[in-house]
């Protein structure tokens, strides 16, 4: 008996080769991913219903709001009143134009702070002196509200597109650059010392090996430096009116305060916000799900 103990001991020690090979397809079935189509009606309940439920739950409350008459209608129109603004606008052929004209603005701004807050972001991420020279510099930028750049814009660059621009980049520059610092220091060591293993130093390095690895952090700078964007060109549009600078949201929200038109008020906070809502959707959300899929933190259904 105490043989037969033993010998089951010795087996369960040493692993039969049934038990390894049970072993071994059980860790190699960890690491495959099941990937399938989702179907439609899945994809309907799960990501187009919850937001339009939402959306109906916001009208209900706000309807009964002015149904109980919690204030007077000058203050709070009813939904019906910003529709008709809506339908007006869209029978006049001007909703497009403003909304275009605000949405070609910003992404223009954000492309040109792209384009300066990426080199400054690694410039201020690798090079020791210029982090502490330049580092707070940015963060003070970075909490510094958009509206305080409007009034000495538009004394330097008078009422025009470039003053717009401009503050746009004061607004979205340090947020993109602070968000490729945090994620460049995020970057494991090791990464760094293999990739210099294998020839990548300088440029190539910044290329191969640190950008790819900063990406999550990177995306995530992105992503406030576009929120910085649209709202320092709202600030800008709404305090900076002029005929010549053309009817953008901004301009629009100021146009229904002056005027006292709540439904108009109303009209353009929500164009702002879905503007915001779609460029979040088709640009940011799936570049940040690309993000981490690639690095195995998102499995795809």
């Amino acid at each position: 008996m105490a043989s037969t103990d033993t010998s089951a001991d010795s087996k369960a020690k040493d692993g039969s080769p049934g038990d390894l090979a049970g072993l071994e397809a059980g860790l190699d079935a960890l690491d495959v991913v099941h990937s399938h189509r989702t179907p439609f009606r899945e994809t309907l309940l799960r990501k187009v219903l919850p937001p339009i439920v939402a959306v109906a739950l916001v009208v209900v409350v706000w309807q009964t709001l002015v149904w109980a008459e919690v204030t007077d209608e000058g203050s709070l129109p009813a939904p019906s009143a910003v529709w008709d603004s809506v339908s007006d606008m869209w029978m006049r052929g001007t909703l497009l134009e403003v909304v275009w004209t605000s949405v070609s603005r910003g992404l223009l701004g954000f492309l040109l702070a792209l384009a300066i807050g990426t080199p400054l972001g690694l410039l201020v991420a690798r090079v020791k002196f210029v982090r502490a020279a330049i580092g707070p510099i940015l963060s003070g930028l970075q909490s510094l509200p958009s509206v305080a750049w409007v009034p000495p814009a538009v004394i330097w660059l008078g009422l025009n597109n470039q003053m717009m621009y401009a503050v746009i980049l004061l607004g979205a520059v340090p947020s993109i650059a602070n968000g490729l610092v945090s994620g460049v220091d995020q970057v494991p060591p090791l990464f760094l010392r293999a990739g210099r293993t294998m020839g990548a130093t300088g440029l190539k390095g910044t290329w191969f090996i640190v950008m790819p690895a900063a990406l999550p952090g990177y995306v995530a700078g992105l992503k406030q430096g576009w929120a910085f964007s649209w709202r320092s060109l709202m600030a800008a549009e709404i305090i900076a009116s002029s005929p010549d600078l053309g009817l953008g949201l901004g301009q629009l929200l100021e146009n229904g305060r002056s005027n006292s038109d709540m439904p108009g008020v109303f009209l353009a906070i929500l164009l702002i916000l879905l503007v915001g809502i779609a460029i979040d959707l088709l640009i940011f959300s799936p570049l940040e799900r690309a993000v981490l899929r690639g690095r195995g933190l998102l499995v795809k259904n």
